[in-house]
């Protein structure tokens, strides 16, 4: 219906003279819609979206005859109209202004023979607003506001695409975040407009949690009230849009949650107030009663607006002083008095009001400043050395950290101080909570951030407390990037993690450049590390499940950022017809069973002929293909970046170790894995697996393994190659002690040992899966009952202590009843019993296979 309308009122504006044209037909559309909207045929969203639909075309016409007005010849090209507010969220009014920010691209932007760029926007933009704005005797199209571009008072109202793209990244206020989350391009070049939004997509959406967005939108929201302090209080003479409980309030709640929540989760960024509110729900960031009232109250409130400017074309906002004019609105809704249309907003009103003065809180409650009064309430809260305590608070409080020196962070800070200061005292190591948090304060550029986040979500403080007692891996990652700690906002968090697809998915590039995607998925991978690593140690998950989780996640960081390796270095030097990347995974990656410290074993393979050539702008053979993509490869998922790291790479697995090619062909590494492999070589096969390649070739790589695998050996001398191999890696790389569950005897190693000696002499259980390969040697009846759950304890053991201890040495007394129930034992006794037993079994295990003689 709403579409029927536009297409009459724009045949009511067709003409010759175009700002007669689309006055016209501002004031045809404006006439049917309010008939349509009066009869009850349309709604309040097909109204606004009319009238925005309106404006756009309005906006498109007005600049293409701005442009052919000065230069006829040339293609209307170079210049974009952002639109902000109600145009830009589609929610346009009867009488809106038209928030607009002009952007021009200098090399493009048609021009007359020597004018510089910058004139000809501005006189390009000076037409389109009188095009617009100006009244006539047809009255006007739309009133024009271009105060929301950067810096109103000193700027000229067109502006580089550059000027403005460096402002936002370098100088915007809190308030003009805001206001892009309804940015959008309203008319001209697409590719200028496009560029722009994308360019401050992170000035908008910051993808750490920010909850000092409910800070800064609610100091609009106080100065709005203040000033606007007549309108305040409901009853004739209310204002609709800026009083309490008004639409600008419904408006602010939900930027706020956007702003919190939007930079990690796209879906919330929607524009419109009513599909961003349903989006907020339905995600869990907003209270489902609190969503449903404020969609009630919204767009009743809207369309008692448009009531009123439907009067006189007023823009107006306020309901009327005067009885008869108040009883007037109240009749065009169908009402029968103004008091009947007070009784009607009233309690949509008070509802929005109330549920927007709790974003803000109580009153905070904040730790004393005395020294006494402080060691005295540390003492009372648990701490046993509260004079430690509240020596390391006055060296927080003195301001030496580079986190702690504007006022805004100290505000912060001393905010979430008090709700840290509980969690720590219940923590198990009181003390070494607070001196590894002093880590993170100290290493911290800025904690604004952090502190604000701890303070909206006091929780988090409870799973800090247990973090910085019992892990210092975890408190290492969380120091180096603080921002970790959202991702255990989401109960998600605390799920098994998902499938390597889901993962490689979420993982896949999204437009970014190489270098930002590189970025994204260091932060990505780390999260979801940290997130497991988070439920080891506050027994959320067991061990076993989490080092499956680690596997996929490696898997899936593998599988996205070697594609992208791929795309990029295509670019350069074309495809191989014929041959692609395999990537094989070795050792715990092969074995699908990570830890948090694991590295990846790799070995580069291709398929196809190492004769072939690529087809790109810089040919190569692809022997020489394949051996430098692999080393861009190897550097997506290893080097360091402004994010951080990932995964350190092993690739001495590959034929012939360091001193052969980093990738070879299938077909090679076939032939020397069958004539002059080593009998290690052999071992580490039982866990290889292609992670990376294409389902043809990785079939094709698994049967040829299987194949190596099943070859026949001499038994004597895979046990005598084995036990000669055993004794280097203990000669060359001792147990650190007693917690050393990889080196040592009846260690891991061991365990590993015989497992692939058995596997090599029996062919049996020839899975890279560890713990399903000893259950088939079990079940053949090649090793003992045992040696499953010794396996299992070892595992669990070894994941929990790399958190706990990465050191090797034994935990602290405060984390050992933590490893053992991550075991699956009730106390560290039962723990140490347990493992001396799993350790004697191994070692006997070991022992006989590597003396067994023959089969």
């Amino acid at each position: 219906m709403a579409a029927a309308i536009v297409a009459a009122a724009a045949e009511a504006g067709d003409g010759n003279e175009v700002m007669v044209a689309l006055r016209r037909r501002r004031s045809a559309l404006a006439l049917a819609l309010g008939i349509g909207d009066l009869a009850g045929v349309l709604s309040f969203a097909e109204v606004s979206g009319a009238l925005s639909d309106l404006a756009d075309a309005t906006l498109e016409q007005a600049l293409t005859a701005a442009i052919a007005e000065r230069t006829p010849e040339e293609a209307p090209r170079g210049f974009a109209v952002i639109a902000l507010g109600k145009l830009g969220g589609r929610e346009l009014n009867y009488s809106s202004d038209v928030d607009l920010i002009y952007l021009y691209d200098p090399g493009t932007l048609p021009r007359r023979p020597r004018e510089e760029p910058d004139q000809a926007a501005l006189r390009i933009g000076q037409r389109v607003t009188e095009l617009l704005q100006k009244r006539t005797e047809d009255g006007y199209a739309f009133r024009v506001d271009l105060r929301l571009r950067p810096s109103p008072e000193v700027t000229p109202i067109a502006l580089p695409v550059e000027a403005a793209i460096s402002y936002y990244e370098s100088s915007a206020l809190p308030w003009e975040r805001a206001a892009f989350i309804r940015a959008r391009q309203a008319a001209g070049d697409p590719e200028v407009g496009r560029y722009f939004l994308d360019a401050v997509q992170p000035f908008v959406w910051r993808r750490s949690l920010d909850f000092g967005a409910i800070g800064e939108v609610q100091s609009m929201s106080r100065l709005i009230r203040d000033h606007y302090a007549q309108g305040q209080r409901f009853g004739p003479g209310y204002d609709l849009k800026r009083g309490r409980g008004g639409i600008r309030e419904v408006e602010f709640f939900v930027q706020i949650h956007q702003l919190i929540h939007g930079g990690r989760e796209p879906a919330l960024r929607a524009p419109r107030t009513l599909d961003a509110l349903a989006a907020l729900a339905e995600a869990g960031r907003a209270d489902a009663d609190d969503a449903a009232a404020l969609a009630a109250a919204y767009p009743l409130l809207r369309t008692i607006e448009h009531r009123l400017q439907m009067v006189d074309d007023l823009q107006t906002h306020s309901l009327p002083q005067g009885r008869e004019s108040l009883d007037n609105v109240a009749r065009l809704h169908g009402l029968a008095d103004g008091e009947a249309l007070l009784d009607l907003v009233r309690p949509h009103v008070e509802r929005v009001e109330a549920i927007y003065d709790r974003l803000g809180g109580g009153e905070a409650r904040r730790l004393p400043a005395d020294a006494d009064a402080l060691e005295a309430g540390l003492a009372q809260a648990g701490f046993a050395d509260s004079a430690g305590a509240r020596g390391r608070i006055e060296g927080w409080r003195s301001g030496k950290a580079r986190s702690l020196r504007t006022p805004a962070a100290i505000e912060a800070f001393e905010a979430m101080l008090p709700a840290l200061i509980d969690a720590f005292a219940a923590a198990p190591d009181p003390m070494r909570a607070m001196n590894r948090f002093d880590n993170v304060v100290e290493r911290l550029p800025t904690g604004l951030n952090l502190y604000r986040l701890l303070e909206a979500r006091p929780a988090l403080t409870q799973h800090l407390g247990a973090i910085l007692s019992h892990a210092p891996a975890l408190a290492d990652q969380l120091a180096r990037r603080p921002e970790l700690l959202d991702g255990l906002i989401d109960a998600s968090a605390f799920e098994p993690a998902r499938s390597v697809p889901a993962l490689a998915q979420s993982f896949a590039r999204a437009g970014e450049d190489y270098e930002r995607y590189l970025d994204r998925v260091r932060r990505d991978v780390n999260e979801a590390r940290f997130a497991l690593g988070t439920q080891v140690v506050l027994a959320r998950s067991d061990p076993l499940e989490a080092a499956l989780g680690y596997a996929r996640v490696a898997e899936a960081a593998v599988e996205a950022l070697a594609g992208a390796a791929v795309a990029e270095f295509e670019q350069a030097h074309g495809k191989v017809q014929g041959c692609e990347l395999i990537i094989l995974g070795l050792g715990r990656l092969g074995g699908g069973a990570l830890t948090h410290a694991s590295d990846l074993d790799l070995i580069y393979l291709f398929s196809g002929s190492h004769e072939a050539e690529s087809d790109g702008a810089k040919p190569l053979r692809a022997n020489d293909y394949f051996n430098r993509l692999a080393p861009r490869v190897t550097a997506a998922l290893s080097v360091p970046t402004a994010a951080g790291p990932l995964y350190e790479v092993d690739t001495r697995l590959r034929p012939s170790g360091t001193d052969g090619m980093l990738a070879v062909s299938a077909e090679s590494f076939a032939d020397y894995q069958r004539t002059r492999a080593w009998t290690f070589e052999h071992m580490a096969l039982t866990r290889a697996r292609p992670v990376f390649g294409s389902d043809t070739d990785r079939m094709a790589l698994s049967a040829t393994i299987d194949g190596l695998l099943r070859m026949d050996r001499d038994p004597a001398r895979v046990r005598a190659d084995a036990a000669r191999m055993r004794l280097e890696i203990a000669r060359h790389k001792p147990a650190k002690g007693l917690f050393d569950i990889k080196l040592g005897p009846g260690a891991l190693v061991d365990l590993e040992f015989a497992v692939q000696v058995l596997q090599l002499v029996h062919h049996a259980g020839l899975t890279p899966d560890t713990g399903a390969a000893i259950d088939a040697l079990i079940s053949a009846g090649l090793m003992p009952g045992e040696i499953g759950d010794a396996y299992r304890l070892l595992t669990a053991m070894l994941v929990t202590l790399r958190l706990v201890s990465p050191e090797s040495t034994e935990p602290a007394e405060a984390s050992r009843l933590l490893v053992a129930r991550a075991c699956g034992l009730g106390s560290w006794q039962e723990l140490l019993a347990a493992h001396a037993r799993a350790r004697q079994s191994i070692g006997a295990l070991w022992l006989e296979v590597s003396a067994a003689k023959g089969g």
